[in-house]
């Protein structure tokens, strides 16, 4: 019966707060678009040296100068779930609501910014260079931060209503539970993630490179 229920349990969830599913999106696709329009405001010093570095790390990727596959896995896994953690952290405290729609904005501007700045200097090679460096672990990133900021959102208005309304649909300790759950499962797909940039993106990279240099 409970292997039943919980999946009912979740498609209960994602029914009730679908706006706040449509929100979050909205929210980090603008974050997408600020971030590459930031690129636009950028003094010609400041691309320069950003080019700079950037053309430095593409020459590492060619050569094989990065770090090893198993220190990109770790530093991306690490850093993810950290930044995930302190989403469902701050989703469990009242007062966090706003600061989890501020880092999933700022996560969206970050690739925005990546990719508005590689296109802007490099053109479709920088295009084509941000399909396989940014895109592939991003499939599964994307999706991780978008439901649990707005996992953490609506646990977040659950507990508000308890607090103040006294009024809760069911206990919040089985949303808490659920929160929990998503939790686990989005460190999962940031484990795909990892794995994708330690091992795939680099080749790609270095394919997508050769093919740009010949």
């Amino acid at each position: 019966m409970r292997k039943k229920q919980l999946p009912l349990s979740y498609a209960r969830h994602f029914q009730e707060n679908s706006s706040i599913y449509l929100f979050v999106t909205v929210l980090f696709l603008m974050g997408i678009i600020f971030g590459a329009i930031v690129v636009n405001s950028l003094t010609l010093d400041q691309k320069e040296d950003l080019y700079f570095y950037l053309n430095r790390f593409f020459g590492q990727v060619k050569s094989g100068e990065v770090a090893s596959s198993v220190e990109m896995f770790q530093q991306s896994f690490f850093h993810n779930v950290k930044y995930l953690g302190l989403i469902w952290i701050l989703g469990i405290a009242i007062i966090g609501l706003p600061v989890v729609l501020i880092l999933l904005f700022l996560k969206g501007m970050v690739i925005g910014f990546t990719v508005g700045f590689l296109v802007n200097q490099m053109g479709l090679s920088g295009f084509a260079l941000s399909f396989v460096s940014v895109m592939p672990q991003n499939i599964f990133l994307i999706p991780a931060f978008l439901i649990l900021s707005a996992a953490s959102v609506a646990f977040s208005l659950k507990l508000v209503r308890q607090q103040f309304f006294k009024k809760a649909a069911e206990p919040i300790s089985a949303s808490f539970l659920r929160y929990s759950g998503t939790m686990i499962a989005m460190i999962c797909l940031v484990a795909c993630a990892a794995t994708v940039e330690a091992y795939v993106s680099p080749t790609l990279m270095k394919g997508v490179m050769a093919l740009l240099n010949k």
